[in-house]
């Protein structure tokens, strides 16, 4: 069954005063999910909003499914409440928590959300091959967390082929500097979920450039399930 193309915006550079009708405008042209990145100025020097942000916004926005990047060094900490206001994909960095992770799995699965389990590019893609099994979703981030507007980090996609290639029907998610100048890199590589936040949020034509990222991955999408050589 082929994976199904989704392009979440990452709202981290929008504005946040006025961010449901924002929100709302992406979803509108065509956006599958909200990507909400939450720091704690701790495992990233960033600081931006928790649990009770994403309870007013899910508030406005009822039927949308919601993503919390918890890019903070105790996720454990906010598995409850972002249950609570309405999250629908718990995704959380390996690299804090180490041997706790089929844990933070458990409890997140037990408050009734999916699991996204991410890396940083410094970490080995393999570093998370013994808890996919636990997993909704594997974030391959393309650039350094924490701050948006970075550059593009090509040389992290042999850890999105690798993933494609022993996990094919795997939800492979790619966050960082991904635009239309970029996105043929993460759907030749295989990845299926795509998070796009500058690129999208300042696009003239939003709907354009979702429609784009969305067309390429589905076309890779069927080349690497047909078994084409892709160079």
């Amino acid at each position: 069954m082929p994976l199904v193309a989704k392009i979440g915006p990452s709202i981290l550079n929008a504005d946040l005063s006025d961010l449901a009708s924002e929100s709302q405008r992406l979803l509108e042209n065509g956006a599958d999910y909200l990507h909400l990145d939450v720091m704690d100025g701790h495992f990233v020097p960033n600081l931006t909003f928790g649990h009770s942000l994403v309870k007013c916004l899910r508030r406005k926005i009822k039927d949308t499914s919601f993503e919390t990047h918890m890019m903070v060094t105790n996720p454990q900490q906010w598995i409850q409440n972002m249950a609570d206001a309405g999250v629908n994909l718990y995704t959380f960095h390996v690299e804090p928590v180490g041997s706790d992770i089929p844990e933070i799995c458990r409890q997140i699965q037990e408050a009734g959300m999916k699991v996204g389990l991410a890396v940083k590019p410094g970490t080995r893609i393999e570093t998370v091959e013994q808890y996919i099994d636990l997993a909704d979703v594997v974030l391959v981030m393309t650039v350094e967390p924490g701050f948006g507007g970075q550059a593009f980090m090509r040389d992290m996609m042999p850890k999105v082929r690798w993933l494609r290639e022993h996990y094919p029907n795997l939800n492979i998610e790619v966050d960082g500097g991904v635009g239309p100048e970029t996105i043929e890199y993460c759907a030749k590589a295989g990845a299926n979920m795509i998070v796009s936040g500058t690129a999208l949020i300042e696009a003239n034509n939003q709907k354009e450039v979702i429609n784009l990222l969305r067309s390429m991955v589905q076309t890779y999408n069927r080349w690497i399930r047909i078994g084409v050589a892709i160079i």
